[in-house]
C-alpha cells in the first residue's frame, strides 16, 4: 500500500471515532510526513474528477504533496476538519462541495477558527469551491448535453440511458436532467463518467470550482 492510501485509510478511520480513532490518528501523523495540502471532496467522483483533471495538465497531485481525500459524504465535513484541521494534523486545506451541501462546509470551517461570516466568495478565498449544482451538473453543462452522450456511447451505454429516458419519471424531463440523473443510477457510474467526462473535456471549459480548486492546490 503505498503511503498517500495508508493516510487516506487512517485519516478516514480517525475521523470515523471510536476504538481504532487512537491507532488510526497515529499512523495518520506518521503518514503525513510527505503532506503539504489536504483537499476535501463530497465523494469518490470528486476525488476521480480532480486528479483527471491534474493529469490532463501534466500534474501528479500524490506526487506534489497533495492528498485528494473523498469524505463519504459532506455532512462528514465536520469530523474531518476536527482531524486536518488547526486542532488535528495542522495542515493547509482546500476543498470543493455542492451547492446544497455549503452550509455545512462554512459552518464547520467557521467552528473550527478558518474563518468567520464566510461569504461564498469567503470561502474561495480559503480554497473551497462550490459547483451548481453538484460536479455533474457542472461537467454537463462544459460539455453540452451532445458531448456527454457521445462519452455515454464511448462508453456502451447507449442503450441503458435510452431505457432510463422513457422511463415514465424521466420522459418529460430536459435531457440534462437525464443525464445528470443516470450517472447516479448504479454504485460507480458516477466515478466512471467523472473520469471520463474530465477525460473529453475541452480544457478551455474547464468548469470554473474545478479549476479554481487545481489553480490553488
Amino acid at each position: 500500500m503505498d503511503e498517500l492510501r495508508r493516510f487516506r485509510l487512517a485519516l478516514a478511520a480517525w475521523a470515523a471515532g471510536g476504538a481504532r480513532a487512537g491507532a488510526a490518528a497515529a499512523v495518520a501523523r506518521e503518514s503525513a510526513c510527505g503532506v503539504r495540502t489536504i483537499v476535501l471532496v463530497e465523494g469518490s467522483s470528486d476525488q476521480v474528477a480532480l486528479e483527471t483533471l491534474a493529469a490532463r495538465v501534466g500534474r501528479d497531485l500524490g506526487a506534489e504533496g497533495v492528498a485528494v481525500v473523498p469524505l463519504g459524504g459532506a455532512t462528514s465535513i465536520g469530523r474531518f476538519l476536527d482531524v486536518c484541521g488547526p486542532l488535528g494534523l495542522g495542515l493547509p486545506l482546500a476543498g470543493l462541495c455542492d451547492i446544497g451541501e455549503e452550509r455545512h462546509f462554512r459552518r464547520h470551517l467557521e467552528r473550527v477558527g478558518l474563518g468567520s461570516g464566510l461569504t461564498q466568495a469567503g470561502l474561495e478565498a480559503l480554497g473551497f469551491q462550490v459547483c451548481v449544482a453538484d460536479l455533474e451538473d457542472e461537467l454537463i453543462r462544459a460539455l453540452g448535453a451532445e458531448g456527454v452522450q457521445q462519452v455515454i456511447e464511448a462508453q456502451g451505454e447507449t442503450r441503458p440511458f435510452h431505457t432510463f429516458q422513457s422511463q415514465p419519471a424521466q420522459r418529460e424531463r430536459p435531457v440534462e436532467h437525464q443525464l445528470r440523473r443516470f450517472m447516479g443510477t448504479h454504485s460507480g457510474r458516477k466515478a466512471l463518467y467523472a473520469q471520463a467526462l474530465v477525460a473529453h473535456l475541452d480544457l478551455a471549459r474547464v468548469p470554473r470550482p474545478l479549476e479554481r480548486l487545481l489553480t490553488h492546490v
